[in-house]
């Protein structure tokens, strides 16, 4: 990996600035690597391990300057099933696996594809995500006691209810006194971190005023050790990968969209650009050797990352700071971390479910009543009351079918002929009318892709449209930006069938994706090189010459401006002694 660039002008006063704004988000990591953590299903502890292990190898080895990785809310629900259904151990097998397709697709120059995924399917899921996190704090917000944790969104909003006669009074006043900061801190003091106040002030009001009353994290899941994080690796049998090869997939993709949509908003924040490969490989490393240490898999925090730069961060060098000062608090300052209150935890994930919710997106999205607004509404759904991978998958799918409609919806195949009034004598589709028309040269304008969504509708219509069984088919091909096998099949057919019966296919203005395809399935040796022309006066020139003129003596459709003298029986070619007549529309 070349550091070329991520330090370049380094100075002393750079890793100062480095050191505050890496101090300053690695206190702001703590309490929240521990609520993510904990609402994922694991112990609080294993956060921080995350926050300080793949905070420090995702500033070393990714792509972005500014990242700072770790939990994220967006992995919570991804985790807590797969931690519901396989078990904590296994839940480590799958996060290495991830971080290995993380590798490889960056090593395979693969980041471009996260990308691609639609604006609707990303704002569905993470809406999605939201309300499953904010409903899911609901329990620890009031207190509520004997609550049993369940794989599904349903059953754990039948669970809330059931046990709303046991709101903890202590509790609520907790949450409500962290959240008030929160909401407080930043219009009182912008530079403070308002979920640090929030859960300092709560948790010593709790200590003080409401001792043994409040779950706190050490009651509910024992003290956190002071001590580093053990070396460990996993159980790596060909079961448990089989196994797990579909969450693993998941959280791969998931991380890799939330990694690189943090590393473009730091690009725009700062006037930089990232490396999406580079991201991706440091992802993948940090997701490989987190599980080692117990932790959870982490991608890209975008707060954390806007935190950072705010803060004045200069290099990949302050995340590196923030996992470091995350390691010192931790063997410092653990015992006091068993005593905060699992009711301050509550309203911090709540806000960050809220600012990750893409309201205002998804209420525009809705708004516009189009196929998007399907995708996004089934998407958001189907996170909330199935799994992540049902709503990407069935968006993804929905996205799929809507694209092909559209771009088979965009094909034209309009009949067309020269206009003598028009300039160059172009040809216009309203010249065809039952009264005007040659009955032994079709010409036809295709518009769009032809592609296998839109190759039946093509074949329809040229078949719809020459009922007469003309002896020359002229396709003006200038405006098709791409062909597939399955539209150059449906084209091989039709000239299959015109050859068969003696006719000709003639072509103009191919463009070079189409000519290509047709030339790699021997369609264009069929059709033969001499009927290929740039113009579609060029192939109107030569059709002429190919008519039966005896079909033409008496023909009052006069669909060319030759048609007056072929009626009469006068050769297509000749005018003043051999002069050669011309269409009139070799421009076209």
């Amino acid at each position: 990996m070349k550091w070329t660039g991520r330090f370049e002008g380094y100075s002393m006063k750079s890793f100062q600035k480095d050191c505050i704004s890496g101090v300053i988000v690695g206190i702001i990591a703590i309490p929240l690597g521990m609520a993510f953590a904990i609402a994922s299903g694991v112990r609080p502890e294993y956060g921080i391990y995350t926050t300080i292990v793949a905070g420090i190898l995702i500033s070393m080895f990714g792509g972005s300057k500014f990242q700072i990785g770790g939990p994220t809310g967006a992995f919570i629900p991804i985790l807590f099933s797969i931690v519901m259904q396989y078990g904590y151990e296994n839940l480590l097998v799958a996060g290495i696996m991830a971080g290995i397709m993380l590798v490889l697709l960056g090593v395979f120059k693969l980041g471009i594809l996260i990308k691609y995924i639609p604006k609707p399917v990303t704002i569905g899921f993470t809406t999605g995500i939201a309300v499953i996190i904010f409903v899911g704090q609901i329990a620890n917000f009031l207190g509520l006691s004997n609550i049993e944790k369940h794989e599904d969104f349903l059953s754990n909003i039948k669970e809330i209810g059931m046990h709303l006669s046991t709101v903890n009074g202590y509790s609520l006043i907790t949450s409500c006194l962290c959240l008030a900061m929160i909401l407080i801190t930043p219009r009182v003091l912008p530079k403070v971190p308002g979920s640090l106040v929030g859960l300092v002030v709560s948790s010593v009001v709790a200590s003080l005023f409401f001792a043994g009353k409040v779950p706190t994290i050490g009651s509910t899941f024992g003290p956190i050790p002071s001590a580093l994080p053990s070396f460990r690796v996993p159980d790596l049998s060909w079961e448990h990968l089989a196994n797990l090869l579909a969450p693993a997939f998941v959280i791969a993709l998931l991380g890799g969209i939330e990694s690189l949509l943090s590393a473009v908003v730091a690009d725009g924040m700062t006037g930089q650009r990232h490396n999406s490969n580079r991201e991706l490989i440091g992802q993948g490393i940090a997701n490989i050797v987190t599980p080692l240490f117990g932790g959870i898999p982490a991608t890209g925090a975008i707060a954390r990352t806007a935190t950072n730069i705010k803060n004045g961060a200069v290099s990949p060098m302050s995340g590196m700071i923030h996992g470091l000062v995350v390691l010192v608090i931790l063997m410092l300052f653990a015992p006091l971390a068993s005593d905060i209150p699992l009711a301050s935890m509550a309203p911090i994930l709540m806000v960050v479910a809220w600012n990750m919710s893409e309201r205002k997106e998804f209420a525009h999205l809705l708004k516009t009543r189009t196929g998007d607004s399907v995708v996004l509404l089934v998407t958001f759904l189907l996170t909330v009351l199935t799994t992540l991978t049902t709503a990407v998958e069935i968006g993804l799918l929905l996205t799929v079918v809507l694209f092909v409609k559209r771009m088979s919806d965009i094909l034209r195949v309009s009949k067309v002929l020269p206009d003598p009034a028009a300039r160059h004598g172009k040809v216009k589709p309203y010249m065809v009318t039952e009264g005007h028309d040659c009955p032994q040269i079709s010409i036809f304008t295709v518009e769009g892709a032809l592609f296998f969504g839109a190759a039946t509708y093509f074949e329809h219509c040229i078949r719809q449209t020459v009922p007469l069984c003309p002896k020359i088919l002229i396709l003006r091909m200038a405006k098709v930006p791409f062909m597939d096998t399955t539209g150059a099949s449906k084209l091989a057919g039709l000239v299959s069938e015109f050859q068969s019966r003696g006719g000709m296919v003639f072509i103009s203005g191919i463009q070079e994706q189409p000519k290509e395809v047709i030339t790699r399935t021997g369609l264009y040796e069929a059709i033969g090189h001499g009927q290929f022309f740039e113009h579609t006066g060029d192939a109107i020139d030569c059709a002429l010459k190919h008519l039966e003129q005896n079909k033409c003596l008496g023909c009052r459709h006069y669909a060319f401006r030759e048609c007056a003298l072929l009626s009469e029986g006068v050769p297509a070619h000749l005018k003043n002694g051999g002069v050669l007549f011309g269409s009139g529309a070799t421009k076209v």
